[in-house]
């Protein structure tokens, strides 16, 4: 199949929503800007609270005070985990190893030069080893706040 013509279509990966799932996904959306300021007084008391309610819930204090006074939810991301860099690092080139071993098995599969049943036993070992790496990193995670 072609993709010389794929302009007049658009395109089917990524972020945007392919033709055959016109959702609207990955389009902008038009947000009015947050160019105005509102400011109300209040007790030490309630402002500390109010700081502690925002940071519990992982939202700047307007975020919360937004969504509490008109019923919406904001756009949340999954929290960071706290893991240590090198770990990652570390276990991202054994990833990186794994997808060119993966690769090379395949493609050996695919000419006939490895068996299925010894493709299927490798595909496990690779698969075990990726769920050791998942745990390992479980295993290292930083308590919040460090």
């Amino acid at each position: 199949m072609s993709y010389a013509g794929a302009s007049d279509t658009g395109p089917c990966e990524g972020w945007q929503a392919s033709p055959s799932n016109p959702t609207g996904a990955g389009q902008a959306r038009a947000k009015e800007p947050l160019s105005e300021t509102f400011v109300f007084r209040c007790t030490a008391q309630e402002k500390a609270t109010l700081r502690g309610k925002a940071k519990s819930a992982s939202l700047p204090a307007s975020e919360l005070l937004r969504e509490a006074l008109w019923g919406t939810r904001s756009r949340r991301r999954k929290p960071v985990v706290p893991v240590d860099p090198l770990l990652v690092r570390g276990i991202g080139k054994i990833g990186g190893n794994m997808n060119q071993i993966a690769a090379r098995l395949n493609s050996s599969e695919r000419r006939g030069f490895i068996p299925r049943i010894n493709a299927m036993k490798l595909y496990a070992c690779l698969v075990s080893i990726e769920r050791l790496l998942a745990a390992l990193v479980d295993a290292h995670r930083r308590p919040p706040g460090c």
